[in-house]
């Protein structure tokens, strides 16, 4: 087994101290940083299908994109001069207004960008104008909305029709995630997939965009 497959092995397995050490073997010997930040892309994928299999959980993912930070900001100085290409794709994603829970939120970005997403991180009680601002900014390939309070049904239809109103709704697929979230919730408000977990939204949003999830 090479270097670079034992990192992505290291990762999947949330094995701190190994990833950072087997990256600066890596750089040490010459391995572009790209090919190290692919390689990485494909540890969190496998984190993601350990989490759907009941052999990690949260607190896994969690730690395993604090990993994948640690590991970036070890490669920034030699990304800078090398020609990365573009991100696999373009996200926006929130918690609905008057709902302040950002674990599920946090999550799902932190999946994403692991797979090579650009993510714009709206936050959490994001009203709809703020999110049709976004969109109009950023032209994102998906919108992901976390729901975790059931008194916040109306902030996703709200959302939605927004978004319709301001012309945006059919040039982007939207996701809805979070404890509250349900496919009758998907189907009542309009959205486009309901994902019961942050694995589940990132392979959507993959599948979306044509990457390997």
């Amino acid at each position: 087994m090479s270097q670079l497959s034992t990192l992505a092995d290291a990762l999947a397995n949330c094995q701190r101290d190994v990833s950072l050490q087997i990256v600066r073997d890596q750089l040490a010997a010459g391995s572009p940083a790209s090919q190290i930040v692919a390689e990485c892309n494909r540890g969190m994928t496998l984190l993601g299908e350990r989490f759907a299999q009941g052999e990690c959980f949260i607190p896994e993912l969690i730690f395993g994109g604090m990993i994948m930070k640690e590991i970036l900001a070890e490669l920034g100085p030699h990304l800078s001069s090398e020609q990365l290409g573009p991100p696999v794709g373009k996200a926006v994603i929130g918690t609905v207004q008057h709902d302040v829970h950002d674990i599920g939120k946090d999550i799902l970005i932190l999946m994403l960008r692991g797979v090579g997403f650009e993510v714009v991180d709206l936050g959490v009680d994001v009203p709809p104008e703020r999110f049709v601002e976004a969109v109009r900014q950023h032209r994102p390939h998906v919108v992901g909305m976390s729901i975790l309070l059931t008194t916040c049904f109306k902030s996703v239809s709200n959302t939605v029709e927004a978004l319709r109103a301001a012309g945006l709704r059919d040039n982007i697929k939207i996701m809805l995630g979070g404890a509250a979230a349900s496919e009758l919730l998907r189907e009542n408000t309009g959205c486009d997939f309901y994902g019961k977990t942050a694995v589940d939204g990132m392979k959507y949003a993959c599948q979306l965009v044509g990457a390997p999830a």
